[in-house]
């Protein structure tokens, strides 16, 4: 693919500085960036790569002090957006498009499958399911009983998709992804194991759902535990059975929800966070990394610490607490003077 800033600039909105003629022909990281490359500066502690760098156009926001005659520069409001944008262009481009059932598939003949799909060496579909076109499944993958996949989703090799689990469209499932395994439901016995109790509902994504690599979603005791539009879960995410997450909330990596817990919209869930079962978490939420939540969270709060609480009271109670020595040894300096 090759574009002029000209092009760029009209597409996205932009302001060029410089040649609206330069022409590139891929994207780079600004410290490293070649002749011919378009790069990007979103985060001002950077700019000083913009006296170094040889790409020929730079993304920056308007204003943008401009260093070198031989670089263009086109002003957008987001750079790092519009350089997205690009990659996911660039990316599609260069993907190849497979079709086709490799001869080692195993495919259950009441299987319905579209003639426009790529199914890879190796992968195992059971009865009575159904693949739309479009859709992608990697080397070694795992397709169960009754499980439907929609248009253009793409299962990267060894997911593992188990009965009656239903995937949206255009949604992403990378390596070592499993859907559908049971949820953790025992009732304690006196004296004798646990007893296991049927996990018999399903596992619900819907459209453009992101799934990281060895992530875990149950399916639900009873009913489904669903992933609604635009999740995005990051690798090594577990989400326990009967939990429901809202449109477009993104969960970063190592994070756990236990079950029948309902997280909302838009909600931001940091790395390493343990939520426990049965809660409701409304819609904005932000929750920092390695935060503890046990309560329910309204709707728009911003929390810290474990349990999680108010960041703002996180942070003036961390300030107290990392002095906590300092104020111990004077406290005991006190109590010596009055003979406490």
């Amino acid at each position: 693919m090759k574009l002029t800033a000209q092009e760029i600039a009209k597409k996205y909105k932009g302001r060029v500085v410089g040649s609206s003629s330069v022409e590139i022909n891929q994207l780079a990281k600004i410290e490293s960036a070649s002749k011919g490359s378009l790069t990007f500066l979103a985060n001002s502690k950077y700019e000083h790569f913009l006296k170094t760098t040889n790409a020929s156009i730079v993304l920056v926001r308007p204003k943008q002090k401009h260093f070198s005659s031989d670089t263009t520069l086109i002003e957008v409001d987001d750079p790092y957006a519009v350089f997205s944008q690009l990659l996911l262009e660039w990316a599609n481009e260069k993907k190849e498009k497979q079709m086709g059932i490799h001869p080692t598939a195993i495919v259950h003949e009441s299987a319905q499958i579209d003639e426009q799909v790529y199914i890879g060496p190796y992968v195992s579909v059971g009865k009575n399911s159904i693949i739309h076109g479009g859709v992608s499944i990697g080397a070694y993958s795992y397709i169960g009983n009754n499980v439907k996949i929609d248009t253009g989703t793409v299962i990267h090799p060894r997911g593992t998709l188990l009965d009656d689990t239903q995937i949206g469209k255009e949604c992403i499932l990378h390596s070592g992804v499993v859907i559908g395994s049971d949820g953790f439901g025992f009732v304690a016995q006196e004296k004798d194991t646990a007893l296991k109790i049927p996990q018999v509902g399903n596992v619900i994504l819907r459209n453009k759902v992101e799934i990281g690599a060895n992530s875990t979603i149950d399916r639900a005791t009873l009913g489904s535990t669903i992933l609604h539009e635009g999740v995005k879960l990051d690798n090594l995410v577990q989400i326990a059975h009967n939990v429901e997450i809202g449109p477009r909330t993104l969960i970063a990596a190592q994070s756990g929800v236990a079950g029948s817990t309902k997280i909302g919209s838009d909600c931001v869930i940091g790395g390493q966070v343990g939520i426990i079962g049965h809660l409701q978490l409304g819609d904005n939420i932000k929750i920092q990394g390695q935060t503890g939540v046990i309560n329910n969270v309204p709707s728009g709060s911003t929390i810290q610490g474990t349990p999680g609480f108010d960041f703002r009271s996180f942070y003036k109670s961390y300030a107290v607490f990392k002095n906590l020595p300092e104020l111990k040894t004077k406290v005991e300096r006190v109590e010596k003077k009055v003979k406490i």
